[in-house]
């Protein structure tokens, strides 16, 4: 029976280069929340015949962002490349709204602690409908799984 989820995931470390502790504990639950619950169809991948469930490398290469999607022996099935030139503004959208939040919680009210949050989930959202639509035809997910993948994606864009 298929199994189109993600079993394990893997960022490019090399690519990553600095995280503080609030960005190494949003990577880390991202992954958990992923792992937990996922749906990941790569199309092409499924019509030579893989039914998952599969492994997952993510890295950014020449501002590139390129998945590289495996079975559970990590034999490599197929690798999608997706320009990140979109992605730029909702990137530094969240990074500043991160930012703002963080900075917040520390020290606002609990009123301009929401108001921030939900700015922040708003970006993320519209940064998620961006990725769906970036995959579509290439690979079957949720509205979840895009989010997630999202807050890695940024992840693997942290430079200082």
């Amino acid at each position: 029976m298929p199994d189109h989820r993600i079993l394990k995931i893997e960022l490019d470390e090399a690519t990553i280069l600095w995280r503080n502790a609030d960005i190494e504990q949003e990577r880390r639950i991202a992954i958990f929340d992923l792992i937990e619950d996922n749906t990941f169809k790569p199309l092409r991948t499924v019509e030579k015949g893989a039914d998952g469930p599969y492994h997952l490398h993510l890295s950014v290469r020449d501002g590139r962002l390129v998945l590289v999607i495996a079975d559970e022996a990590d034999a490599e099935l197929e690798t999608l490349v997706l320009g990140l030139a979109r992605f730029r503004r909702p990137i530094r959208d969240y990074f500043a709204i991160c930012d703002s939040y963080y900075q917040a919680i520390r020290k606002a009210t609990p009123q301009e602690i929401e108001t921030i949050d939900m700015a922040r989930r708003g970006v993320h959202n519209n940064a998620a409908e961006l990725l769906l639509e970036r995959l579509e035809g290439k690979v079957e997910t949720d509205f979840a799984t895009a989010r997630r993948l999202f807050t890695l994606i940024c992840v693997l864009h942290i430079k200082n």
